[in-house]
């Protein structure tokens, strides 16, 4: 099989071996991807290296993931008290005699 597609970054002893094939479709769908096989190999290994478990999932094991719509407001129009009071100093650091200007 060769050396693993990725390792698990917390166990070195997860192997992930990852077999994908995507098709173009007819120029009718614009040239849409269509996914034609996704495997997924899981192996673990003990500390000796022997098998210990494996897991092999494939397109119909895949789960369509829904996104939430929800927008989180970032409020980093209103600058602060603080900053504003630091950014000053900062200036005033930088160009103590108002020249730059």
């Amino acid at each position: 099989m060769g050396p693993p597609s990725t390792k698990s970054n917390f166990d070195e002893d997860l192997w992930i071996y990852i077999e994908r094939t995507v098709t173009t479709s007819r120029i009718i769908k614009l040239g849409k991807k269509k996914l034609l096989i996704n495997n997924v190999l899981i192996l673990e290994l003990d500390e000796r290296g022997l098998l210990t478990d494996k897991i092999f999932l494939n397109k119909e094991d895949m789960s369509e993931v829904n996104f939430s719509k929800d927008i989180t407001a970032l409020n980093a129009d209103k600058k602060s008290f603080v900053y504003n009071f630091l950014n000053s100093v900062r200036q005033k650091m930088n160009d103590p005699l108002n020249k730059k200007k």
